[in-house]
């Protein structure tokens, strides 16, 4: 029966939105309340779940195949982080969305959502993730669109375009991986034979697509920064912070399980994790606007994870490293995200602006708004004792010990080709690794860049202050979101050790785990290395190509040349033009041939005269009248007539072949 917690983990956020919703209708503060309650009470069973560890759930007969949860360690920790970012942001709602339109759809579409992710995280198999992926992605889309301003139903939009291409790869993926593998249970999955992986590849690219356009992976993060930028600063933190982790608990799934240890697979992961990673970190530098800048950090910093996940596949057996940073890594971004968009929140709720010219100056004398971004920042930058650190340090580490194994390869090598290929593998993860740490420097460049323009710069003359610029409330919620983040940075063997430790069976890390020194001079060095790049970018680059400044009043500059615009130049054209010619070319040829012969057989057999117009977006066939004028269409709904009697035709075939 107490199984039957991991079902109400998934159901009750459902039904507290539909009661939410009901109760809006007659009071807007009853509903207020409510959604807090739900949300704290989902965070008090989340809590109460450690428990049930090890738990499992499965009723059969729900969508044909039934669904499946279960709960380990990583789940239960993402768990009790998703109930405790939901409680956070919703109660901070209530104030950011006082002169808000739609307010009841909001709540309800977000209650749904906390529901739909909940069930793609304690999934404990791969239908079952993507039937609460897919659910997730629709209910979301509501929370980019909330605003319903031109700039927001564009990014919904995108959203939705990508969304909805990238779970038609999956599904496609999932039917052939069943078909080979004869199973979608993760925990099965990742017993596979090595033998039998490798005809895996195609299946597991296509499932890779849809999870990789909701963890914004190069070149499916179109969608992030337009989405993030348009959305209600509470709903940017959850789509920053937690709807992208679970576009990485499928490529997970597959990293960890499908393809574990397999090298071939960490190749691809890591060409796409160094791209994500620099592109969104130079998107970020050279952004204006706060909350572009934080959604393409959030890019950014998805590639450092995917550069984890990439390692877990090089490292082999010995890749406890890998794993625990990948886990570190992971938290660690949902946390500070959470703290950095509600910051953004505060702003724009004051300000009604986001570009940096607007709102600079804007943090100067706001004590709880300067403590918090500061967390937030410096766990960005992965300073030490903050608990960016420790999952970046990780991370870089095990780049590190792939590079001294295959050293130690290439120096025990008896051949030559042996030794050259050796050599050239740890000459391209030398690359990679100063790309970590260049990286890391620009995130460094751009949080300096965001806490100079908040907090140090001369205010802009349009900029309205008001005495009370944060209620009580919310100047809670942001300072213990805020002390989190060095809490756990400054016990790292009590709190990093125990989440990493707690997670590692879900990426099926080794049992016997490295004792980490993480302040040791080892683990320091790449931290000061990229803080350090970081500070001569922002001081040499920053200040003297993408400002201007006289004293203390600051003028940014958007310098990110718009032909650069990967949405505008590709993207669009692609689904916007060629995919309906595609699709309406595909419709012609099917109604020619269905259609078709019954308009020739009617006109010799009555001599009336069928004509396809040129400009019919019904691909249909109309009569002709002696004036040469169309009449009436042959078929109404000609495309749907032509796919049913093809249908039919179908029919017919297999049932003569069947005799």
């Amino acid at each position: 029966m107490k199984n039957y917690y991991l079902l109400f983990l998934v159901l009750w956020p459902m039904l507290g939105g539909l009661i939410s919703y009901a109760a809006g209708r007659f009071s807007r503060k009853i509903r207020d309340y409510l959604a807090d309650a739900v949300c704290l009470i989902e965070l008090a069973v989340t809590c109460s779940c450690y428990r049930l560890i090890g738990a499992e759930l499965s009723i059969p007969g729900v969508c044909g195949l039934g669904v499946n949860f279960t709960l380990d360690g990583f789940r239960f920790i993402y768990a009790v982080i998703i109930a405790f970012m939901w409680a956070a942001t919703t109660i901070f709602s209530r104030e950011y969305l006082t002169h808000h339109r739609n307010r009841n759809r909001y709540y309800l579409y977000v209650l749904m959502t906390l529901g739909s992710i909940m069930g793609v995280f304690l999934s404990g198999d791969l239908y079952t993730t993507f039937i609460f992926f897919e659910m997730m992605s629709l209910f979301s889309y509501v929370m980019v669109v909330q605003d319903e301003t031109p700039e927001a139903q564009r990014a919904a939009q995108t959203y939705l375009a990508i969304a909805i291409i990238g779970g038609l790869a999956t599904l496609t993926g999932l039917i052939m991986l069943y078909a080979k593998a004869g199973t979608l249970d993760i925990a099965k999955l990742s017993h596979l034979e090595p033998a039998d992986r490798s005809s895996l590849y195609v299946s597991g690219i296509l499932i890779f697509t849809g999870f990789a356009a909701k963890a914004a992976i190069f070149p499916s993060h179109i969608w992030l920064p337009t989405a993030h930028t348009a959305a209600p600063a509470p709903s940017s933190a959850l789509l920053s912070g937690l709807l992208t982790k679970s576009g990485l608990f499928g490529i997970l799934v597959l990293s960890s399980g499908v393809f574990m240890h397999d090298a071939l697979w960490g190749f691809m992961l890591l060409i796409l994790a160094v791209i994500t990673m620099v592109l969104g970190a130079v998107l970020a530098v050279f952004s204006v606007n706060i909350k572009r800048t934080l959604a393409c950090s959030s890019m950014s910093q998805l590639g450092f994870i995917l550069t984890g996940i990439a390692m877990q596949c090089f490292l082999g057996k010995d890749n406890d490293l890998a794993v625990r940073g990948t886990i570190l890594y992971m938290v660690g971004h949902s946390l500070i995200k959470l703290v950095l968009f509600l910051c953004a929140g505060v702003v724009h709720m004051n300000t009604h602006q986001l570009n940096l010219n607007d709102i600079k100056g804007f943090g100067r004398g706001k004590k709880c708004l300067m403590f918090a971004f500061v967390m937030g920042g410096l766990g960005l930058m992965g300073a030490p004792f903050w608990n960016g650190y420790l999952g970046k340090t990780l991370v870089h580490d095990a780049i590190v010990e792939h590079i001294n194994e295959l050293g130690h390869i290439a120096r025990g090598s008896a051949g030559t080709l042996a030794f050259m290929s050796a050599g050239t593998e740890a000459a391209m993860f030398g690359v990679c690794e100063w790309l970590f740490l260049i990286s890391g420097g620009l995130t460094t460049a751009y949080v300096i860049k965001l806490f100079v323009a908040l907090f140090v710069a001369e205010p802009s003359p349009h900029l309205h202050q008001k005495e009370k610029y944060i209620s009580r409330t919310n100047a809670f919620i942001l300072t213990l979101s805020a002390l989190l983040l060095p809490a756990i940075g400054m016990m790292p063997y009590k709190l990093g050790d125990a989440i990493s430790i707690l997670g590692s069976s879900f990426m099926n890390g080794p049992e016997h785990h490295h004792i980490i020194r993480y302040f040791s001079s080892e683990c320091l060095e790449g931290a000061i290395i990229s803080i350090g790049i970081g500070i001569a970018v922002y001081f040499l680059l920053i200040q003297n190509f993408m400002l201007s400044r006289n004293g203390n009043d600051i003028t940014y500059y958007d310098l990110w040349p718009e032909k650069l615009n990967i949405e505008n130049a590709l993207f669009r054209p692609v689904i916007g033009v060629i995919m309906p010619f595609a699709g309406a070319l595909f419709a012609r040829v099917i109604d020619l041939l269905t259609a078709g012969p019954v308009a020739l057989l009617l006109s010799h057999a009555s001599r009336v005269k069928f004509v396809r117009p040129p400009e019919d977006t019904d691909f249909g066939y109309y009569q002709e009248d002696a004036k040469q004028e169309t009449v009436g269409m042959l078929l109404p709904s000609s495309l749907a007539y032509g796919l049913m009697t093809f249908a039919v035709g179908l029919l017919f075939v297999i049932a003569f072949m069947m005799l």
